[in-house]
């Protein structure tokens, strides 16, 4: 016998089971959770969702955001502006889970591979106005030829290179940005352009965070003007990055803003100065399951398969180890870092030459770990136990996803 599945139905179940309101777990503490969990405090995020708005609402650009931190409807609905966007996401599997949320406006923003082109025309049909991006001519004549031969112009922007950090085309390369763009058109939508200051991430303080923001909007900016320069259409300039939304003084000749991480913020986040170790919204609960005293450590059952291998911090002026430790309400105690991990094993010790003292934590005591990054911490959990402030009522547990297809 032979059973037929309705894929449409299936993805349509996934995003109900996804979409799972928090109510069906309400009422819990979080001394009732299994651990490690992923911890959530809706307050901190509402609070760092509103700042970036209102620091880009002056500057007469839209926010954009990307969606691949959270991974979660819940969360999208309460970044977006509305509930058909406008997001960026980093997989299909995220554009195709949003979009059967309802969300309609999506850039799907790493570089398009020409079989994913399929799908991409899948979620068209659909009546999501899903856009790629590409830095070649190659990917720009797949996006032509696929757009002619089912009649559906898939929209791209090429991406620029604002400071040689990852893919794109330099700014002022004239030559590749039209020739792109001529083979784009062939068929296909040029849509704009579209940057990212990855390089911000190694920027420290306000003046060189500023000078990344304006890197980046002028790169955009220049390459945009070649194109219509050229007779090509260029109606959308997107920028961004965390760091260089909260420093751009001036976007002009900039429509859009990118940013992701900013919803939760992370210890990387802070160490750059962007954020205060107080904003970071996401932690790992975790429980006390041993002694080393003789070495000053405390076991707890997260490790590296829990908070995630990036030690992002390691670089910066403060090393954080795998996280900072707070209590089981989120209150840090002073200078306690999860300092090394094995794959279900974290180490708790005290900064080295800080002269703090190892806290008085009993056998089965909870204690809160807030991670280097967020999106890597996050994408090793399937839930967010959501809680606000120093509460620790569970008010619902919201579903992540992961996965590239």
């Amino acid at each position: 016998m032979i059973i037929k599945i309705d894929a449409r139905k299936l993805a349509v179940s996934e995003v109900e089971t996804l979409d799972q309101v928090q109510h069906e777990r309400a009422a819990r503490r979080l001394g009732d959770l299994e651990t490690p969990c992923l911890i959530l405090d809706a307050d901190r995020m509402d609070r760092n969702i509103v700042r970036l708005r209102e620091r880009l609402a002056p500057l007469g650009v839209s926010l954009r955001p990307h969606l691949k931190t959270a991974k979660s409807i819940e969360v999208a609905r309460r970044v977006m502006a509305t509930r058909e966007g406008p997001a960026t996401v980093s997989t299909l599997r995220e554009a195709r889970l949003f979009a059967n949320a309802g969300v309609r406006d999506i850039i799907y923003a790493v570089g398009i591979a020409p079989w994913k082109l399929a799908k991409v025309i899948e979620l068209r049909r659909q009546g999501v106005d899903l856009a790629v991006v590409l830095d070649t001519v190659e990917q720009a004549q797949a996006v032509a030829a696929t757009s002619r031969e089912t009649g559906l112009a898939i929209p791209a922007l090429i991406e620029i290179d604002c400071d040689g950090h990852r893919s794109g085309v330099l700014p002022n390369d004239r030559d590749r940005l039209v020739a792109i763009g001529r083979a784009l058109i062939d068929g296909g939508e040029l849509r704009g352009v579209l940057t990212h200051a990855g390089g911000s991430y190694a920027a420290r303080g306000d003046e060189a965070l500023r000078r990344c923001a304006e890197e980046e909007r002028h790169a955009a900016v220049a390459a945009a003007t070649i194109l219509r320069d050229a007779g090509l259409p260029c109606p959308v300039v997107s920028v961004g990055s965390t760091p260089t939304a909260h420093r751009a003084g001036d976007l002009s000749g900039v429509t859009e803003v990118r940013a992701g991480v900013f919803v939760f913020f992370d210890l990387v986040m802070a160490g750059i100065g962007i954020c205060q170790i107080d904003d970071i919204a996401i932690s790992v609960l975790a429980t006390v399951i041993g002694h080393q005293r003789e070495k000053g450590w405390i076991l707890v059952d997260a490790g590296w398969m829990a908070m995630s291998q990036d030690r992002g911090t390691s670089r910066q002026e403060v090393n954080q180890g795998y996280g900072v430790v707070c209590d089981s309400r989120g209150r840090l105690f002073d200078n306690i870092i999860l300092a090394d991990a094995n794959q279900e094993h974290g180490i708790i010790k005290v900064r080295p030459g800080s002269g703090a003292t190892l806290p008085e934590l009993k056998i089965g005591e909870r204690v809160r770990i807030l991670p280097n990054h967020a999106c890597a911490t996050g994408a090793q959990h399937r839930s967010y136990h959501v809680v606000r402030s120093a509460s620790d009522l569970v008010e619902g547990e919201w579903q992540r996803f992961g996965g590239w297809y």
